[in-house]
């Protein structure tokens, strides 16, 4: 059975949702079991699923039985978008509010692994899905909590979302050792998120950059919370300044910090820091989750065996999905990564073996001959300017979009002075918010007509 669940105490509480909802390992095999009676062959599900157990027990009871794919989607999915996806995919069931609906669309062929599926990070109107198999699910479990020493004891507290590649592979790895994983769709600032997390004795706490800005605005490094052990970052670059920040306070208080590093497309994780190098080599993503493989190309697809060398990082295991589906025909397709992905970043290594990453190989510019890198610059601004930014645009024009309009010139001075760019080739521009995704990605698409 998926991720050995058959071998873990059915009376043990695999989830605990801060609405006070309690899921035991064994209501989700009996739902499985109910789900294989009731669907007799397999068929795409669609799940709109919010982060409480009853959401949890039915995502893992569909994967177990073999016999619902589920594309997991956000309850409050914009209303376009999810015409467009029942349009495009004509799913034979749809779940939500925990009833499961037999819809009036015939059952579709599907690729025998194919596991689930997941929208790509940052989409608002494609329907393009990252396409996963059941193989993906175990490697994920065991590569995560191998790693993170994770055991039966712990009780992670899980704030990211559900339909979130990295949330759903905080379920795999916890529950590949039986943990209990306390859920919540509570915002941080809300006094029940930390009620719960200090009656429920969380032990470990995993977010994105976005989370642990929120963390350090809100005397979190005041808080007594004894059953803390580990904190853990992934979704995104995290600014130096706070990364170190938080790996100081772990170090001081007897935790341990882990950054890491991970795209759906390869089930969440495929890098991560060990805690030793935490603070000595802040910034960096660390070394390939175990039973997996980083390596780098040049522009001619030659590998790189030299350190400080800027190439194309890539990625080999068996916790890289299939590929992606634009259409419903596209369900039936097979592997076409056969485990292996250039994962469109630009990156070195140094003399561990460790590796940075320096940028997406699309968000560079060249302004006046100079290749410059719009991450890069967002980093700039964080650090020199204490501002949030995003920043795009052609090799005539770098757009930086800021939300603090008395933060202009120092956000331009600061450009101008690392870059050695002159000041006419950085436009300024305030808006009211940076746009985000749930997961706290920047969604530069929507930057375009701004």
């Amino acid at each position: 059975m998926l991720l050995g669940l058959e071998h873990i105490d059915t009376t043990r509480l695999a989830a605990i949702d801060s609405e006070g909802g309690k899921l035991a390992y064994g209501d989700i095999l009996s739902r499985a079991k109910e789900i294989e009676t009731k669907v007799s062959e397999r068929a795409l599900c669609f799940m709109l699923v919010e982060n409480n157990v009853h959401c949890i027990e039915w995502v893992m009871a569909s994967l177990i039985s073999c016999r619902l794919v589920p594309l997991i989607l956000n309850a409050k999915t914009d209303e376009a978008l999810y015409g467009n996806l029942l349009e495009t995919y004509k799913p034979a069931y749809i779940w939500q509010n925990g009833e499961l609906t037999r819809t009036d669309n015939p059952i579709t062929p599907l690729y025998p692994e194919l596991s689930h599926l997941l929208p790509t990070s940052g989409s608002t109107g494609s329907p393009k899905l990252v396409r996963h198999k059941y193989d993906n699910i175990e490697a994920a479990g065991l590569n995560i909590s191998t790693f993170f020493e994770l055991k039966e004891t712990d009780r992670p507290l899980m704030v990211l979302p559900l339909y979130y590649t990295m949330g759903l592979s905080m379920i795999f790895s916890h529950f590949k050792v039986g943990a209990t994983v306390l859920i919540t769709g509570r915002n941080m600032t809300d006094p029940v998120f930390w009620k719960f997390i200090k009656e429920e004795a969380a032990t470990s706490f995993t977010g994105v950059p976005y989370s642990f800005q929120i963390l350090n605005l809100m005397r979190f490094f005041r808080m007594d919370l004894p059953a803390l052990e580990l904190m853990t970052q992934g979704g995104g670059k995290m600014e130096r300044g706070l990364n170190l920040k938080f790996a100081e306070y772990c170090r001081d208080n007897n935790k341990r910090w882990i950054a890491t590093y991970g795209q759906s497309e390869c089930t969440a994780r495929m890098a991560w820091l060990p805690a030793k190098w935490a603070i000595e080599k802040v910034g960096s993503i660390g070394i390939a989750v175990p039973n997996g493989e980083l390596s780098l190309i040049d522009a001619d697809g030659n590998a790189i065996t030299t350190p400080h060398t800027e190439g194309e990082m890539c990625y080999r295991g068996k916790n890289v999905t299939l590929g992606y589906a634009r259409s419903l025909e596209d369900l039936t397709l097979g592997d076409e990564r056969n485990g292996f992905i250039r994962t469109g970043d630009l990156a070195y290594f140094d003399e561990d073996g460790c590796y940075y990453i320096v940028g997406r190989m699309g968000r560079f510019l060249k302004l006046f001959g100079m290749r410059v890198g719009l991450d890069e610059c967002e980093q700039i601004i964080a650090s020199d300017c204490h501002a949030e930014s995003a920043c795009v645009g052609t090799d005539e024009k770098m757009i930086v979009y800021i939300t603090d309009p008395s933060k202009i010139q120092s956000v331009k001075d600061a450009l101008v002075e690392k870059t050695h760019i002159v000041a006419t080739s950085f436009e300024i521009r305030v808006i009211p918010e940076i746009p985000k995704n749930e997961a706290g990605k920047k969604l530069f698409s929507k930057l375009e007509n701004k």
